[in-house]
Protein backbone atom coordinates (compact mmCIF):
# COMPACT_ATOMS: atom_id res chain seq x y z
CA UNK A 1 0.00 0.00 0.00
CA UNK A 2 1.32 3.44 -0.95
CA UNK A 3 1.89 5.75 2.01
CA UNK A 4 -0.11 8.99 1.84
CA UNK A 5 -0.02 12.46 3.32
CA UNK A 6 -2.35 15.45 3.03
CA UNK A 7 -1.21 18.92 2.02
CA UNK A 8 -3.26 21.65 3.66
CA UNK A 9 -3.14 24.53 1.16
CA UNK A 10 -2.64 27.87 2.90
CA UNK A 11 -1.34 29.98 0.01
CA UNK A 12 -4.46 32.11 -0.51
CA UNK A 13 -4.28 33.19 3.15
CA UNK A 14 -0.87 32.72 4.74
CA UNK A 15 0.82 33.03 1.35
CA UNK A 16 -0.79 36.26 0.23
CA UNK A 17 -1.22 38.10 3.54
CA UNK A 18 2.27 39.62 3.45
CA UNK A 19 2.43 40.60 -0.23
CA UNK A 20 3.08 44.33 -0.72
CA UNK A 21 0.95 44.75 -3.83
CA UNK A 22 -2.75 44.91 -2.97
CA UNK A 23 -3.93 41.90 -4.92
CA UNK A 24 -7.35 42.29 -6.57
CA UNK A 25 -10.15 40.16 -5.17
CA UNK A 26 -10.75 38.62 -8.59
CA UNK A 27 -7.18 37.29 -8.68
CA UNK A 28 -7.57 35.71 -5.25
CA UNK A 29 -10.84 34.09 -6.28
CA UNK A 30 -9.27 32.73 -9.48
CA UNK A 31 -6.40 31.21 -7.48
CA UNK A 32 -8.75 29.49 -5.02
CA UNK A 33 -10.92 28.21 -7.87
CA UNK A 34 -7.85 26.75 -9.57
CA UNK A 35 -6.73 25.09 -6.34
CA UNK A 36 -10.22 23.69 -5.87
CA UNK A 37 -9.70 21.58 -8.99
CA UNK A 38 -6.39 20.12 -7.80
CA UNK A 39 -7.63 17.64 -5.21
CA UNK A 40 -7.10 19.52 -1.94
CA UNK A 41 -9.49 18.67 0.87
CA UNK A 42 -8.80 21.90 2.78
CA UNK A 43 -7.89 25.37 1.48
CA UNK A 44 -7.29 28.33 3.79
CA UNK A 45 -8.36 31.41 1.87
CA UNK A 46 -9.51 34.07 4.33
CA UNK A 47 -8.43 35.91 7.46
CA UNK A 48 -10.81 37.99 9.54
CA UNK A 49 -8.23 40.17 11.21
CA UNK A 50 -8.14 43.95 11.44
CA UNK A 51 -7.51 45.44 7.96
CA UNK A 52 -5.38 48.01 9.74
CA UNK A 53 -2.83 45.29 10.54
CA UNK A 54 -3.29 42.98 7.54
CA UNK A 55 -4.79 45.06 4.71
CA UNK A 56 -4.26 42.27 2.17
CA UNK A 57 -7.01 40.26 3.89
CA UNK A 58 -9.61 43.05 4.05
CA UNK A 59 -11.62 41.44 1.24
CA UNK A 60 -11.86 37.98 2.84
CA UNK A 61 -15.66 38.03 2.92
CA UNK A 62 -15.75 38.91 -0.78
CA UNK A 63 -13.33 36.08 -1.57
CA UNK A 64 -15.47 33.52 0.26
CA UNK A 65 -18.57 34.89 -1.46
CA UNK A 66 -16.98 34.78 -4.90
CA UNK A 67 -15.31 31.38 -5.05
CA UNK A 68 -16.89 28.34 -6.65
CA UNK A 69 -16.99 25.90 -3.80
CA UNK A 70 -15.90 22.41 -4.71
CA UNK A 71 -17.74 19.41 -3.30
CA UNK A 72 -16.04 17.96 -0.25
CA UNK A 73 -13.61 20.87 0.16
CA UNK A 74 -13.39 22.83 3.41
CA UNK A 75 -12.66 26.54 2.94
CA UNK A 76 -10.95 27.86 6.06
CA UNK A 77 -10.58 31.28 7.67
CA UNK A 78 -8.28 32.60 10.38
CA UNK A 79 -10.09 34.22 13.31
CA UNK A 80 -8.09 35.90 16.11
CA UNK A 81 -11.05 37.04 18.21
CA UNK A 82 -14.86 37.02 18.47
CA UNK A 83 -15.21 39.79 15.93
CA UNK A 84 -13.22 37.72 13.47
CA UNK A 85 -15.27 34.66 14.33
CA UNK A 86 -18.50 36.53 13.60
CA UNK A 87 -17.09 37.69 10.27
CA UNK A 88 -16.14 34.13 9.33
CA UNK A 89 -19.59 32.84 10.27
CA UNK A 90 -21.28 35.55 8.20
CA UNK A 91 -19.06 34.70 5.23
CA UNK A 92 -19.88 30.99 5.56
CA UNK A 93 -16.38 29.71 6.22
CA UNK A 94 -16.42 25.91 6.53
CA UNK A 95 -13.90 25.93 9.34
CA UNK A 96 -11.85 28.44 11.29
CA UNK A 97 -8.38 28.63 12.78
CA UNK A 98 -7.05 30.24 15.94
CA UNK A 99 -3.37 31.03 16.38
CA UNK A 100 -1.18 31.03 19.43
CA UNK A 101 2.55 30.91 20.07
CA UNK A 102 4.99 28.82 22.05
CA UNK A 103 7.12 31.90 22.73
CA UNK A 104 6.15 34.88 24.86
CA UNK A 105 8.07 37.36 22.71
CA UNK A 106 6.32 36.35 19.51
CA UNK A 107 2.92 36.16 21.18
CA UNK A 108 3.24 39.74 22.37
CA UNK A 109 4.47 40.97 18.98
CA UNK A 110 1.94 39.03 16.91
CA UNK A 111 -1.29 39.35 18.91
CA UNK A 112 -0.34 41.78 21.69
CA UNK A 113 -0.98 39.23 24.42
CA UNK A 114 0.92 36.81 26.61
CA UNK A 115 0.50 33.12 25.90
CA UNK A 116 -1.93 32.75 28.80
CA UNK A 117 -3.92 35.80 27.70
CA UNK A 118 -4.16 34.42 24.17
CA UNK A 119 -5.50 31.10 25.44
CA UNK A 120 -8.15 32.94 27.43
CA UNK A 121 -9.17 34.88 24.31
CA UNK A 122 -9.76 31.65 22.43
CA UNK A 123 -12.24 30.22 24.92
CA UNK A 124 -15.32 32.19 23.79
CA UNK A 125 -14.48 31.43 20.14
CA UNK A 126 -14.27 27.71 20.91
CA UNK A 127 -17.51 27.82 22.87
CA UNK A 128 -19.35 29.61 20.06
CA UNK A 129 -17.94 27.26 17.42
CA UNK A 130 -18.99 24.24 19.45
CA UNK A 131 -22.61 25.41 19.47
CA UNK A 132 -22.74 25.50 15.65
CA UNK A 133 -20.55 22.43 15.14
CA UNK A 134 -17.88 24.48 13.33
CA UNK A 135 -14.46 22.78 13.13
CA UNK A 136 -11.58 24.75 14.65
CA UNK A 137 -7.91 24.24 13.80
CA UNK A 138 -5.20 25.49 16.13
CA UNK A 139 -1.87 27.01 15.11
CA UNK A 140 1.20 27.16 17.33
CA UNK A 141 3.89 29.56 16.10
CA UNK A 142 7.64 29.46 16.82
CA UNK A 143 7.81 25.77 17.72
CA UNK A 144 11.62 25.61 17.64
CA UNK A 145 12.97 29.15 17.27
CA UNK A 146 11.67 32.67 17.96
CA UNK A 147 12.94 35.94 16.45
CA UNK A 148 12.66 37.55 19.89
CA UNK A 149 13.34 34.79 22.44
CA UNK A 150 15.73 32.48 20.59
CA UNK A 151 15.43 28.72 21.07
CA UNK A 152 12.02 27.49 22.22
CA UNK A 153 11.60 24.74 24.81
CA UNK A 154 9.79 21.68 23.33
CA UNK A 155 7.94 21.38 26.62
CA UNK A 156 6.41 24.82 26.12
CA UNK A 157 5.25 23.82 22.63
CA UNK A 158 3.66 20.71 24.11
CA UNK A 159 1.92 22.79 26.79
CA UNK A 160 0.34 25.18 24.29
CA UNK A 161 -0.57 22.41 21.85
CA UNK A 162 -2.19 20.41 24.65
CA UNK A 163 -4.20 23.45 25.77
CA UNK A 164 -5.52 24.07 22.25
CA UNK A 165 -6.37 20.41 21.77
CA UNK A 166 -8.13 20.27 25.13
CA UNK A 167 -10.22 23.31 24.12
CA UNK A 168 -11.52 21.38 21.13
CA UNK A 169 -9.21 22.12 18.19
CA UNK A 170 -9.48 19.11 15.89
CA UNK A 171 -5.90 19.53 14.64
CA UNK A 172 -2.81 21.39 15.83
CA UNK A 173 -0.52 22.90 13.18
CA UNK A 174 3.04 23.34 14.46
CA UNK A 175 4.80 26.27 12.84
CA UNK A 176 8.50 26.83 12.18
CA UNK A 177 7.65 30.50 11.77
CA UNK A 178 11.14 31.82 10.97
CA UNK A 179 12.37 28.79 9.05
CA UNK A 180 15.30 28.01 11.34
CA UNK A 181 14.28 24.51 12.42
CA UNK A 182 16.40 21.46 11.70
CA UNK A 183 15.32 17.82 11.50
CA UNK A 184 16.81 17.34 14.95
CA UNK A 185 14.97 20.26 16.57
CA UNK A 186 11.73 19.27 14.82
CA UNK A 187 12.09 15.69 16.08
CA UNK A 188 12.71 16.80 19.66
CA UNK A 189 9.69 19.08 19.51
CA UNK A 190 7.42 16.41 18.00
CA UNK A 191 8.46 13.80 20.55
CA UNK A 192 7.36 16.20 23.30
CA UNK A 193 4.08 17.14 21.62
CA UNK A 194 3.19 13.53 20.75
CA UNK A 195 3.08 12.77 24.45
CA UNK A 196 0.09 15.09 24.94
CA UNK A 197 -1.63 15.28 21.53
CA UNK A 198 -2.23 12.22 19.31
CA UNK A 199 0.13 12.33 16.36
CA UNK A 200 -2.73 11.92 13.88
CA UNK A 201 -4.03 15.28 15.17
CA UNK A 202 -0.78 17.10 14.36
CA UNK A 203 0.32 18.99 11.24
CA UNK A 204 3.65 20.51 10.26
CA UNK A 205 3.88 24.11 9.02
CA UNK A 206 7.48 24.64 7.95
CA UNK A 207 8.90 27.71 6.29
CA UNK A 208 11.74 27.20 3.85
CA UNK A 209 13.77 30.28 4.77
CA UNK A 210 16.89 28.19 5.39
CA UNK A 211 16.14 25.56 2.76
CA UNK A 212 15.37 22.78 5.25
CA UNK A 213 11.58 22.52 5.03
CA UNK A 214 11.63 19.29 3.00
CA UNK A 215 14.13 17.69 5.39
CA UNK A 216 11.91 18.74 8.29
CA UNK A 217 8.88 17.21 6.58
CA UNK A 218 10.78 13.94 6.14
CA UNK A 219 11.71 13.95 9.84
CA UNK A 220 8.06 14.55 10.73
CA UNK A 221 6.79 11.77 8.47
CA UNK A 222 9.19 9.36 10.18
CA UNK A 223 7.52 10.26 13.49
CA UNK A 224 3.99 9.73 12.19
CA UNK A 225 2.85 13.19 11.03
CA UNK A 226 0.74 12.97 7.89
CA UNK A 227 -0.52 16.54 7.32
CA UNK A 228 1.62 19.43 6.13
CA UNK A 229 0.76 23.06 5.42
CA UNK A 230 2.16 24.52 2.22
CA UNK A 231 1.64 27.58 0.02
CA UNK A 232 1.41 27.23 -3.72
CA UNK A 233 4.22 29.13 -5.45
CA UNK A 234 6.10 29.37 -2.14
CA UNK A 235 4.26 32.56 -1.25
CA UNK A 236 4.25 34.11 2.14
CA UNK A 237 6.00 34.63 5.41
CA UNK A 238 5.05 36.50 8.54
CA UNK A 239 4.98 40.28 9.08
CA UNK A 240 6.04 39.75 12.71
CA UNK A 241 9.00 37.48 11.90
CA UNK A 242 11.63 39.58 10.09
CA UNK A 243 13.35 37.75 7.23
CA UNK A 244 11.05 34.74 7.43
CA UNK A 245 9.54 34.97 3.95
CA UNK A 246 8.94 31.66 2.24
CA UNK A 247 6.33 29.09 3.14
CA UNK A 248 7.41 25.78 1.68
CA UNK A 249 5.99 25.57 -1.85
CA UNK A 250 3.11 23.16 -2.36
CA UNK A 251 4.54 21.97 -5.66
CA UNK A 252 7.91 21.17 -4.03
CA UNK A 253 6.27 19.09 -1.31
CA UNK A 254 4.13 17.30 -3.88
CA UNK A 255 7.07 16.54 -6.18
CA UNK A 256 9.25 15.36 -3.30
CA UNK A 257 6.54 13.04 -2.03
CA UNK A 258 6.02 11.58 -5.49
CA UNK A 259 9.77 10.85 -5.78
CA UNK A 260 9.82 8.89 -2.53
CA UNK A 261 6.56 7.04 -3.15
CA UNK A 262 4.17 9.02 -0.97
CA UNK A 263 0.78 9.91 -2.43
CA UNK A 264 -0.66 13.42 -1.98
CA UNK A 265 -3.83 12.86 -4.02
CA UNK A 266 -3.14 16.04 -6.02
CA UNK A 267 -3.26 16.71 -9.74
CA UNK A 268 0.28 17.84 -10.56
CA UNK A 269 -0.72 19.75 -13.68
CA UNK A 270 -3.33 21.83 -11.87
CA UNK A 271 -1.00 22.48 -8.93
CA UNK A 272 1.62 23.77 -11.37
CA UNK A 273 -1.03 25.96 -13.04
CA UNK A 274 -1.89 27.43 -9.64
CA UNK A 275 1.82 27.92 -8.85
CA UNK A 276 2.25 29.98 -12.01
CA UNK A 277 -0.75 32.11 -11.03
CA UNK A 278 0.64 32.60 -7.52
CA UNK A 279 4.07 33.64 -8.72
CA UNK A 280 2.56 36.14 -11.14
CA UNK A 281 0.71 37.72 -8.24
CA UNK A 282 4.03 38.33 -6.55
CA UNK A 283 5.78 39.55 -9.68
CA UNK A 284 3.05 41.95 -10.88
Amino acid sequence: MTEAIEIFECGPRDGLQNEKRQIPTAEKIALVDCLSRAGFRRIECASFVSPKWVPQMADSADVLAGITRGEGISYAALTPNMRGYEGAIAAKADEISIFGSASEGFSKANINATIEESLERFKPIMEAARHVDLPVRGYVSCVTDCPYDGKVDPGEVARVAEALFAMGCYEISLGDTIGQATPDSIAKMLLAVRDVVPVHRLAGHYHDTSGRAIDNIDASISLGVKVFDAAVGGLGGCPYAPGAAGNVATERVMEHCERIGIDTGLDANIVQEAAVMARKMRES
